[in-house]
């Protein structure tokens, strides 16, 4: 039964007050003896979160360079697209014309001129070569260069560059695993290209300019350096052990950060520090593909072409760079979107903005006509699982794009936060969810 007596209310009021002031008293005490220690279940749990989260980090480079070597020795089209820029790099072609045109004068059979020659003709005739030998050699040197660097500047000379290495890939595992074979090979710590189809074509080319003489040029198989190095051995080890690894060092990169973010008691938290510390281990790598570069080229010995060495070399590396700038817009970008949905202050603000604007844009949609009905009220009740659902869609579709760059992470991070707009938009309350005024609770 109701009461209405003033005495009763007078009691209802004194037992609620001291239910506050009992409380406070409690949250006093808690206060004045300091945090609470962690059981010994949640210190296990802590100690074996943050161990997997550093192990993750640890693995993300390691993961970043056997997704680049894989791709490189199982993806032919990948490989091609790796070494095509270099048939269009100055230096590169520079380097090859110069080889090239060495190669074709050391075996240019000068003394053939003589074959037609009447034999008491001969010792006239070779004193006058003798006078003029140098100035010959030159100007053939010079007409030769001149025939090969035509070549080097056709797209006859980017089609004939793809060929090359297009038959050159099948030997790349035996590069790897430091056995010979192909166009590809290994010579004294040097992987090296054979350019005898170049030549061939340059032999052909010469011909019809009016040089008979370079028809009777044998077949010649000469080698254009990609990489130079003491360390080969050690590289080409390594680089055969992240072959087999393959995409399997990523995955287990990810299980280990996915299993301490969930073993975690403060997952939020767990979540922004795999995610920067995965980046910075990207980073990491970043860096020490700079420093190597810088190291590997002065150890190069002084006849290699300067230029031309560090095309290759940052040629070959600029899928594994662009890996690490995904990488690392990626961490930045999870860890940012677990910092905005935390209870920090700023965090507030900011998730405050974003719905005042958006409920702004709604009232002004509401105005002009716009009736959600059902939906509104559908996607009010799932709202929360619509955005997951969004989260791991988005995620799906970075896992499975075939080789995804930082244009990609943007674009699929844009893509995500226009879902939530879109779901914050059409979020609208039923009429028995709605105060007083009418207007639709927030969500």
């Amino acid at each position: 039964m109701p009461t209405d007596q003033p005495g009763d209310e007078l009691a209802e009021l004194r037992a609620r007050l001291s239910a506050v002031e009992a409380q406070e008293a409690r949250l006093a005490d808690q206060l004045a003896a300091g945090p609470a220690r962690h059981p010994p279940r949640h210190r296990v749990r802590a100690f074996f979160s943050a161990l997997l989260i550093v192990l993750a980090c640890v693995l993300t480079p390691l993961g970043a360079l056997a997704l680049w070597a894989r791709s490189e020795i199982s993806d032919t089209d990948r490989y091609l697209a790796t070494m095509a820029p270099l048939a269009e790099d100055p230096r590169v072609k520079a380097a090859v014309a110069d080889r090239v045109t060495a190669e074709i004068m050391k075996k240019l059979p000068l003394e053939s001129l003589l074959d037609g020659v009447a034999p008491a003709d001969r010792p006239k005739l070779d004193a006058l070569l003798g006078s003029i030998g140098q100035a010959l050699d030159s100007g053939l040197g010079g007409f030769v260069h001149t025939e090969v660097e035509r070549l080097v500047d056709s797209d006859a000379f980017t089609t004939l560059w793809t060929d090359v290495n297009r038959e050159a890939h099948a030997a790349v595992e035996k590069m790897v695993t430091g056995q010979g074979g192909g166009a590809v090979e290994v010579h004294n710590d040097t992987v090296v290209l054979d350019l005898a189809p170049v030549i061939a074509r340059v032999k052909s080319a010469l011909v019809d300019r009016g040089l008979p003489l370079a028809s009777r040029i044998p077949e010649i198989h000469t080698s254009y350096p990609l990489v130079q190095s003491d360390a080969l051995p050690k590289v080409r080890t390594a680089l055969r052990v992240l072959d087999l690894a393959g995409f399997w060092v990523p995955v287990l990169a990810g299980a280990c950060a996915l299993g301490g973010v969930l073993l975690a008691t403060r997952r939020r938290r767990a979540v922004v520090a795999a995610a920067l510390g995965m980046a910075g281990g990207a980073l990491l790598l970043g860096i020490g593909l700079s420093v190597f570069r810088a190291v590997y080229l002065d150890r190069l010995p002084a006849d290699v072409d300067q230029g031309a060495a560090q095309a290759v070399y940052d040629t070959l590396v600029r899928y594994l760079r662009s890996a690490v700038r995904v990488v690392v817009a990626l961490g930045l970008l999870v860890a940012l979107g677990a910092w905005v949905t935390g209870g920090g202050r700023w965090a507030r603000t900011v998730r405050g903005g974003w719905r005042a604007g958006l409920g702004a844009v709604r009232r002004v949609a509401e105005r002009a006509g716009l009736r959600l009905g059902p939906v509104g009220r559908f996607v009010h009740r799932w709202k929360a699982a619509l955005g997951w659902l969004a989260v791991a869609l988005a995620a799906l579709a970075f896992v499975l794009w075939n080789y995804p760059t930082v244009l990609v992470t943007l674009c699929l991070a844009l893509g995500l936060v226009a879902v939530l707009a879109v779901l914050e938009l059409l979020d609208e309350p039923g009429p028995t969810e709605r105060p007083e005024g009418g207007a639709p609770v927030s969500a």
